[in-house]
């Protein structure tokens, strides 16, 4: 086995979930790229002490069945599903789909079904909340077609944003949670982008190598009713099969009260799934060194370093801005001056121009510096 998977494997029980004895694992996989990882992390959780339990899925296989469900049904998989993760200490994603696209022309009342009543009691509110989870892509050809670039120096880009030194980082990002946690007015300037919003009061949350592998963001919510202005977006996204691109939000009051892209009326059908949909649930700030460009895959490109995301839908527990949605949804704007620049700005302050921390306490924070 490479060994590069037993060095992630290691990295995820130990440092990311932080296994004890006696505690029971679920490791789920998509894709038949990903049983290398699967056994991997099964060695390393019973060596910890822990009990691992494994099940893996594959997106052909729920097209099937989504295309083909009721509400009794997914009510039914919720059921057996959410028991299941009410039982673990914690949860493993690793993601390796053969087409990204796999899901896209299920029946939209289908998605709906499966967001509502699967995905947002099982996942959502369950395993983010009740676990330690941690979740991740894995590298195979599907993945180097969207980087575009061939699959061996895929791995090697891989590796390297996913086994570098997460520690490291965590400590550089201290100074900006102390400084989010202290900070009521956002002001997001750039190409097409001038939005204002409050954080106040809503905690900061670094994302270190525990979540999502790979990782390095620090989010936190905006207050629900208080943004205004326009943002538009310069990274495809694909959400639910589609991919969307060049998509532009004008706010008032915190809601989205018109919404563009390549696919406008299906954008708005995502805005319209239900009354959180159309208000945001995170603003985050991506730091990682490694990625740089957008592939078309979220958990890579909500890191991108010189990036935010400012996400429709459902806020997390640990900073809750009281938004509820079945959505989710991170979209990426990159302000580095190779995408257009752009600027952040705390109560009156430059904090970020084209990418770069413009403040002594978050220099360590520049790529250069997380190396």
């Amino acid at each position: 086995m490479d060994q590069r998977i037993e060095i992630l494997a290691k990295n995820l029980v130990n440092y990311s979930c932080r296994i004890g004895k006696g505690e029971k694992v679920l490791i789920e996989c998509i894709g038949e790229d990903t049983k290398n990882l699967a056994k991997a992390l099964v060695k390393e959780t019973y060596a910890a002490g822990g009990y691992p339990f494994v099940t893996v899925k594959d997106q052909g296989v729920l097209r099937s069945i989504l295309k083909g469900t009721s509400e009794e049904q997914i009510k039914l998989m919720a059921k057996y599903e959410l028991e299941r993760m009410k039982d673990m200490d914690a949860y493993i994603g690793v993601r390796g789909a053969e087409n990204i696209s796999e899901l896209s022309d299920v029946p939209g009342d289908k998605m709906k079904l499966y967001m509502d009543m699967f995905m947002n009691p099982v996942h959502l509110k369950e395993r983010v909340n009740n676990t330690k989870w941690v979740v991740l892509r894995y590298p195979n050809n599907s993945m180097a077609q969207l980087a575009n670039t061939s699959l061996e120096n895929f791995e090697d880009f891989y590796f390297n944003v996913c086994n570098l030194d997460y520690s490291k980082m965590s400590k550089a990002m201290d100074s900006l949670v102390d400084l989010l946690n202290k900070t009521d007015k956002v002001r997001l300037l750039g190409p097409g982008t001038d939005l204002s919003f409050s954080i106040k009061d809503i905690p900061a949350v670094k994302c270190c190598g525990l979540r999502n592998i790979p990782d390095g963001e620090v989010y936190t919510a905006p207050v629900k009713n208080s943004i205004n202005g326009t943002i538009s977006y310069n990274t495809p996204s694909v959400y639910q099969g589609t991919t969307f691109e060049n998509i532009v939000f004008e706010f008032k009051d915190g809601k989205i009260v018109n919404g563009t892209s390549n696919n406008t009326e299906k954008l708005n059908k995502i805005l319209d799934t239900d009354e959180g949909s159309r208000y945001i649930g995170e603003f985050a700030i991506g730091v990682n060194p490694y990625i740089l460009k957008p592939m078309k895959d979220t958990l890579f490109d909500e890191k991108i370093a010189g990036s935010i995301h400012f996400t429709p839908g459902q806020a997390y527990e640990k900073a809750n801005n009281g938004n509820s949605s079945s959505v989710h949804w991170d979209l990426v704007l990159i302000q580095r001056e190779d995408f257009g620049g752009g600027e952040i700005w705390f109560d009156d302050v430059l904090i970020r121009k084209n990418g770069i921390f413009q403040i002594s306490e978050l220099e360590g924070l520049n790529p250069e510096n997380l190396k």
